[in-house]
């Protein structure tokens, strides 16, 4: 039996679509170490940290979040210490580096190879930081961006193998560590995200839309500038005004994921209302909130023109899923979205802080239906052909992790 101990603050991650070929693997045993559960896997029962200290208010405002990943990878480590005096020794670990679980793993068990994932690293400029001139960069900040990489250079250091999802990400790294970063995309589960009929979806005020209304959609985890919400809310007043039957439904959350909120606090919903909410018809924009996932593909599927915009940073699996469900994406021309979305030929793209061409292309999209059709076959295509978790990303994952003596599956 090949074990394998997989570790993600929320737990399983990026791993998911992994974590359920192990599960179905009979050779494999697959354990589970993170901080919470954020998607049950059939069968598998993840060991969640317990008494997990909180940083220390006093701590220097550039180590706080190193402080906070150090105390989960002493966590991971105290838990993994237990299953060790069980008689537990892994075969394998697989883990998100980002967050410090897996990083004293290697001084517990050093013999035992580890694959981490390598989601981001920052750096003070050519990326997320100064991006946008909403947010000035100060030399302190400069500081404190450099010192965020602390744990990941630990974990790039600890790692025999990493994998980051995008080129563009791993392009971040240090030049003397990419020769052990491989680019694998964790996957998108295309048999769940797929086009089909919607009979009817309902919206809090009793507006009802259906197949075939104009309806522009947006959608983040939370409402803020990364995800280029300012962008998109200044847009709306000329997309309402040229396309006077258009509904605009917004997904996403009042709280802040990345980036500070905004000046005097509250929502950045609020901050935005009140610059452009007069010049709004408040009966056709529609802010829904977070939703379950089921009723967010339910909306792609419905969506005439699905706007998506970051800064350079990750890349959103909810672009990907808006694609594999035949989307229409207006996107940013942000990397790593120019990765995946060729303008004019599976989405149309804009400059990230050009309103007026961005209320252009959904114009485009809302009065080119038929024509753009094409765009939104593709769009499934591409997501199919590179990004499918099933046929692409999952038998990837396999293949890397078999040079460490981790069976292949079964062939089908």
């Amino acid at each position: 039996m090949f074990r394998v101990l997989m570790l993600h603050k929320d737990f399983p991650g990026q791993f998911r679509s992994l974590a359920r070929s192990l599960m179905a693997d009979a050779r494999v045993e697959l354990r589970g170490l993170g901080q919470r559960e954020e998607a049950a896997i059939p069968g598998l029962r993840p060991h969640l940290y317990q008494d997990m200290p909180t940083v220390d208010p006093g701590t220097h405002p550039y180590l706080v979040n190193a402080a906070d990943y150090i105390i989960r990878g002493q966590c991971a480590l105290r838990d993994a210490v237990g299953m060790a005096q069980q008689g537990y020794r892994p075969d394998l670990i697989v883990g998100h580096c980002g967050f410090g679980d897996t990083l004293y793993l290697k001084d517990l068990w050093p013999d035992v190879p580890l694959v981490g994932y390598f989601e981001y690293y920052y750096h003070g400029r050519g990326a997320d930081v100064g991006f946008d001139p909403l947010y000035p960069v100060t030399l302190d900040d400069l500081a404190r961006v450099r010192t965020l990489n602390a744990v990941n250079l630990l974990g790039l250091e600890a790692a025999d193998l990493g994998i980051c999802p995008t080129e563009w990400q791993r392009a971040l790294h240090p030049a003397p560590f990419r020769d052990r970063l491989r680019v694998m995309h964790e996957g998108i589960d295309t048999d769940l995200a797929r086009p089909g009929a919607v009979s009817a979806f309902a919206l809090p005020n009793g507006t009802v839309l259906r197949q075939g209304d104009e309806v522009v959609t947006y959608a983040a985890r939370d409402l803020e500038p990364y995800r280029g919400f300012h962008v998109f809310m200044r847009a709306l007043p000329e997309i309402l005004r040229r396309r006077p039957g258009a509904q605009v439904v917004v997904a996403g959350g009042d709280g802040v994921s990345y980036g500070p909120p905004p000046p005097g606090g509250g929502p950045w919903r609020d901050h935005l209302m009140a610059e452009v909410g007069p010049a709004l018809d408040s009966g056709r924009v529609h802010f829904l909130g977070p939703l379950d996932h089921g009723r967010f593909l339910d909306l792609m599927r419905l969506s005439s023109a699905h706007v998506y915009l970051t800064y350079p940073f990750v890349l959103s699996w909810s672009m990907l899923e808006a694609m594999a469900c035949g989307a229409l994406v207006v996107a940013s021309a942000t990397p790593p979205v120019k990765e995946v979305v060729r303008d004019g030929v599976n989405g149309l793209l804009f400059p990230f802080f050009d309103t007026a061409l961005l209320a252009d292309r959904v114009v485009e999209a809302l009065g080119h239906q038929s024509p753009l059709a094409a765009l939104r076959h593709q769009a499934r295509e591409t997501v199919v052909t590179r990004f499918d978790a099933r046929s692409r990303a999952v038998p990837a994952w396999r293949q890397a992790l078999s040079q460490f003596g981790c069976p292949m599956p079964p062939a089908v």
